[in-house]
């Protein structure tokens, strides 16, 4: 006997769903039934995520703005669940090192510091505020993208890392406030994931290192994530909510990644 998840009549937004791992889960949330959102800073990227849904029969809008402002992040989140007809699923995805986030602690300012923590753990927080909002009243999934950087050490990616954690357990404190309401909150945390971001700034050298260094030899493949979230918002997790899910090939048993590399980000 096949078991199938349908998400047909679930309303769901993605942040940061212009490309790589957000357009990988927006086109799974898709591909399962439920009409998407797709969030992004930026129009083109946006508009070709929700082309690619259309083309494969599904249902998507494409809402645009800047993140990194909690009034236009908040609004972002209130417009998309008015287009889509309430919210049921939340994938908050935006997360970065910023232009200056890498570094080595020696180097590290605060302004470089604070600018990292702002992109990944202030955003994620000020998106939940506003999905939190939306689902109080008929319950919902929210799903936070953190890293597997939050379970070692992470050479040069010290705010990075330290930003992700705090989502880690920003995570398990939503989910014991907001279950009460029926809102199920979870973490998950990829391993090194080939999106074009990644394999412009990893070296051949850094990239065999770290796929060596995991149990299964591999990299995580985007749409493994897009599956996964899939599953966590579907009834078939229903009894599950505040776990971080470390989809990182294994990477988390193997020791820190070599500091003599160049850093690269999950």
């Amino acid at each position: 006997m096949a078991v199938e998840i349908d998400l047909s009549g679930r309303r769901a937004l993605v942040t940061g769903a212009g490309a790589g791992i957000g357009r990988e889960i927006a086109r799974w949330l898709a591909k399962a039934g439920a009409k998407v959102a797709v969030l992004d800073i930026r129009a083109e990227p946006a508009q070709q995520t929700t082309a690619l849904i259309e083309a494969a029969g599904g249902s998507a809008i494409a809402v645009i703005g800047d993140a990194r402002d909690d009034s236009q992040l908040t609004e972002m989140i209130h417009s998309a669940a008015k287009k889509l007809g309430g919210l049921d699923i939340a994938v908050n995805n935006i997360g970065m090192m910023g232009p200056k986030g890498s570094a080595p602690w020696l180097n590290m300012t605060p302004e470089m510091f604070r600018d990292v923590v702002e992109q990944n753990l202030i955003t994620t927080a000020v998106s939940c505020m506003a999905e939190a909002q939306l689902m109080q009243s008929a319950g919902g999934v929210i799903c936070n993208v953190t890293s597997g950087e939050t379970t070692r050490p992470s050479p040069y990616m010290a705010g990075y890392g330290a930003a992700k954690a705090a989502i880690n357990h920003l995570t398990t404190t939503l989910a014991a406030e907001l279950g009460p309401v029926g809102i199920r909150v979870h973490a998950i945390a990829p391993g090194t994931t080939l999106t074009e971001t990644v394999k412009s700034a990893f070296s051949e050298e850094h990239y065999q290192a770290i796929v060596s260094a995991t149990p299964l030899r591999r990299e995580t493949q985007a749409e493994e994530l897009g599956r996964l979230v899939v599953f966590l918002a579907s009834d078939l997790a229903r009894c599950i909510t505040g776990q971080l899910i470390l989809a990182d090939a294994g990477a988390h048993l193997s020791r820190t990644r070599p500091a003599n590399v160049d850093p690269g980000v999950d």
